[in-house]
C-alpha cells in the first residue's frame, strides 16, 4: 500500500485534477491519496477571517466565487454517478457551515479572542473538506475518510503538536480493513485530543498527515506529488542550470528544508524516517520525470 499525497497546485485546476486521476489509476490498490485545499484557497479563507472581523461582508461575495470555482470542478472532473452529491456537499458546506462562521466574525465586535481563533481554525478546515469531496468522486472506488475522525493535536508550550499516542489508535481503527479502492483523505485538519475542537497541523501539514499516515500504516512508500520535478542542486529561478537531485539520505532532505527548500514541508521527514519509509517527490504536471527519492542512505 502506497500513501500518495497532492498538492493545492495538483489540485488546482480541471488540468491538474485529471492528472491526478490518470497518476493514481496507474497503481495498484489499495493506495490513500491525501489532498490540500485547491491553490490559493486557504490563503482566501484566511483573508476572509480578516476582512469578516473588519465587519466586511463582502467576504462572502469572495465565498460565491469559490463555490462557483468548486462547481466547476466537479463538473470537468467527479463521475457522472457521484456529480450530484458531491455538488450538495459543495454547498452544504459553505451555506450551513462557512456562511454562518463569517457573519458570526461579522456581527460580533466582542467576540473573545480565544473564540475568533476557534472560528478561524474551523473555517480553514473547509478547504481540504471541498477538495478531498471533488477528488474522491473522482474515482468508482473512491473511499472518503474524515481526518477529523483520526488527527489529534495537544497543546505544548503554547502551540500545537501531535498526540501520537491517540492518532495511532484511531488510524488504525479507521483504516483498519482498507480492502481495495482509492482511500482519499484531507491534508492539514485535525481535532484538538481533549476539547475536540478543530485545529491544524501549520501551513504545509498536508505533507506532515501524508507522513504520518504512512508511518502509521506501515505503507511501501509515500509520493509528494507537487510542482517540481523533485529537489533541487539550486533554485531554479535564479540558477537556469540548477539539476534535479535523484536520491537523498534524510538527513540530506532533512538539511534542507531546515535551510528553506519549500519542496516538502519539515517535519514531513521524521515520521518516515522511522519507519525507513521511501519517499518520492515528483511532479503532477510531468509525471514521467522521475523525480527525487528520499532514502536511508
Amino acid at each position: 500500500m502506497k500513501v500518495m499525497k497532492f498538492g493545492g497546485t495538483s489540485v488546482g485546476s480541471i488540468e491538474s485534477l485529471l492528472n491526478l486521476k490518470n497518476i493514481v489509476n496507474a497503481e495498484q490498490r489499495p493506495v490513500v491519496v491525501v489532498v490540500s485545499a485547491m491553490g490559493g484557497f486557504t490563503n482566501q479563507l484566511l483573508a476572509m477571517c480578516e476582512q469578516a472581523q473588519q465587519r466586511d461582508i463582502s467576504c462572502l461575495d469572495t465565498l460565491e466565487a469559490a463555490r462557483k470555482r468548486h462547481h466547476d470542478a466537479v463538473d470537468g472532473v467527479v463521475i457522472e454517478p457521484m456529480r450530484q452529491q458531491v455538488h450538495d456537499t459543495i454547498d452544504r458546506f459553505i451555506d450551513e457551515s462557512l456562511k454562518p462562521y463569517y457573519l458570526a466574525l461579522a456581527t460580533n465586535p466582542h467576540m473573545p479572542v480565544d473564540e475568533i481563533e476557534r472560528v478561524c481554525d474551523a473555517i480553514v478546515a473547509h478547504g481540504e473538506i471541498l477538495s478531498s469531496a471533488i477528488v474522491a468522486g473522482m474515482f468508482e472506488d473512491g473511499t472518503p475518510h474524515l481526518s477529523l475522525n483520526y488527527m489529534r493535536t495537544r497543546p505544548d508550550a503554547g502551540g500545537r503538536v501531535l498526540d501520537w499516542d491517540e492518532t495511532a489508535r484511531l488510524v488504525k481503527a479507521d483504516f483498519a480493513d482498507l480492502g481495495d479502492g482509492v482511500h482519499v483523505v484531507q491534508g492539514f485538519i485535525s481535532r484538538d485530543k481533549e476539547s475536540g475542537a478543530v485545529t491544524n497541523l501549520g501551513r504545509g501539514g498536508s505533507d506532515y498527515t501524508a507522513a504520518i499516515l504512512a508511518s502509521l500504516l506501515d505503507a511501501e512508500a509515500l509520493e509528494i506529488w507537487t510542482d517540481v520535478d523533485g529537489f533541487m542542486t539550486a533554485d531554479p529561478r535564479t540558477h537556469p542550470d540548477a539539476t534535479v537531485i535523484p536520491q537523498m539520505t534524510y538527513e540530506q532532505a532533512q538539511a534542507m528544508c531546515d535551510a528553506g527548500a519549500k519542496v516538502i514541508y519539515p517535519p514531513t521527514i521524521a515520521p518516515v524516517a522511522m519507519k525507513r519509509i521511501p519517499v518520492w517527490v515528483k511532479n503532477t504536471f510531468n509525471p514521467s520525470a522521475p523525480g527525487t527519492v528520499i532514502v536511508n542512505s
